[in-house]
């Protein structure tokens, strides 16, 4: 998933776009399945992202949840 803050004069980029210029430029595999547009990201109080939080968003929103793996014994 990514996660992309658009300028103000970029604002007509949807995600078919994002992934259209993604594709032929990086690895198929880098290209990414999901992209949230945000208006700012989650910070510290220090101004570093906050990779965790955006991680639950994402799980979240997208009904994804992890689940604990079981180990035998």
């Amino acid at each position: 998933m990514a996660w992309v803050q658009l300028l103000p004069r970029n604002d007509d980029i949807t995600d078919e776009h994002l992934k259209d210029f993604c594709r032929g430029r990086i690895a198929h595999f880098k290209v990414p399945r999901y992209i949230k547009f945000v208006d700012d990201f989650p910070m510290t109080v220090t101004g570093k992202v906050q990779k965790f939080k955006m991680r639950e968003q994402s799980i979240d929103g997208l009904g994804l949840h992890e689940e604990a793996s079981v180990q035998n014994a």
